[in-house]
């Protein structure tokens, strides 16, 4: 149970990262390619039916997390408070730009809340990679199993870290870029005419500082955390992970030049699981590492909640993930195909 319960908040994750991963790339995105006032209505009319019922995936993370890990849950959620509620402030000021843009025809309301929207998507995407890099690289957790990060010590991954060091500032930076990537091809697909073309030149332009920062991504990885092969290196099969990140790479550059929009997307949405795959994959069977001598890895072992609360909660969250699996494909499906720019209000 304690294995099935890890891959199953790692999906949940890896779909909050693909679905949520367009909508805050379109932010980033955002001001970059869309220049006019019907361009910028018609990139917030592509994520309009999707944003906020995206965002359900990481609640409903957080509540699996809550229930299947609870010592986890409580140790990573104090540790981590700081980051935690810079990123709950930076979902609110983006969903207020979001809600609040189109609420008047002022040039200088719609301009604010189109920076509001770009920049907290953008430091939204760093704080997600850096967190990331947090959890690979380990923090230093007490004998009491719980933990404090500053925000900074001396840039260096070692027994005291900081929130940020180089490591989880490059993590921060490839999410952003991947975001970015994600975010833009998901525009390419879903608008027409010069917001289109200049969507896919935007992906094209950011694809070679993506392909730099993953193969940095491993070594990188290693060097901060030198377990991280361990699970590689005991079934050497999963090396086909990495393998997959690669070729999902040039689908997405190879399928942009030939001007197929969707297989370009499903390539990024490929890679960005792939990535999260492959760092749950060099983590298992454990949830948090601990850096230092004083603490002890938080793993599926140690952390796992009882027997009946696991059975029951499978009953559950089978319900609840067919009736949102139902939810996102009725919802996908009504909003398929492109925006059209002279449509009225979010949906198309």
């Amino acid at each position: 149970m304690g294995t099935l319960w890890f891959w199953i908040v790692a999906l949940m994750l890896v779909a909050y990262v693909v679905l949520d991963g367009f909508d805050i790339g379109v932010g980033i995105a955002y001001l970059f390619v869309a220049r006019t006032e019907p361009e910028r209505q018609q990139a917030m009319r592509s994520i309009g039916p999707f944003w906020d019922g995206n965002e359900v995936w990481l609640l409903a993370a957080g509540g699996t997390l809550f229930f299947a890990f609870p010592l986890l849950y409580a140790s990573a959620f104090s540790g981590f408070y700081l980051p935690l509620m810079i990123v709950l402030w930076l979902l609110i000021l983006r969903a207020v730009s979001i809600e609040l843009r189109s609420h008047s025809a002022e040039p200088l309301w719609r301009t604010f809340f189109d920076a509001l929207f770009t920049l907290s998507s953008v430091l939204l995407a760093i704080f997600y990679g850096a967190a990331l890099a947090n959890v690979v690289r380990g923090v230093p957790i007490g004998a009491d199993d719980y933990f404090f990060l500053p925000l900074w010590t001396n840039w260096q991954p070692g027994a005291h870290p900081g929130i940020l060091d180089w490591y989880t500032v490059t993590g921060g930076v490839l999410a952003l870029v991947a975001l970015s990537v994600h975010g833009s091809l998901y525009l390419a697909l879903k608008t027409e005419g010069d917001l289109e073309q200049r969507s896919r030149s935007f992906a094209m332009k950011a694809w070679p500082v993506l392909l730099l920062l993953t193969l940095a991504g491993l070594p990188l990885t290693v060097l901060a955390r030198p377990h991280s092969l361990d699970s590689y290196l005991a079934h050497p099969v999963l090396f086909v992970i990495p393998c997959a990140v690669l070729a999902s790479l040039f689908v997405v550059v190879l399928a942009t030049r030939r001007g197929s929009a969707m297989t370009a997307f499903l390539g990024s949405s490929v890679y960005l699981a792939s990535m999260m795959a492959g760092a749950v994959i060099g983590l298992f069977p454990v949830l948090l590492p601990a850096v230092g001598s004083e603490g002890r890895d938080i793993t599926i072992a140690n952390a796992l909640a009882g027997s009946h609360t696991l059975h029951i909660g499978l009953v559950w969250w089978t319900f609840g993930i067919l009736l949102a699996i139902l939810y996102f494909s009725v919802i996908h499906w009504l909003f398929r195909g492109k925006v059209a720019q002279n449509a009225e209000g979010y949906g198309h």
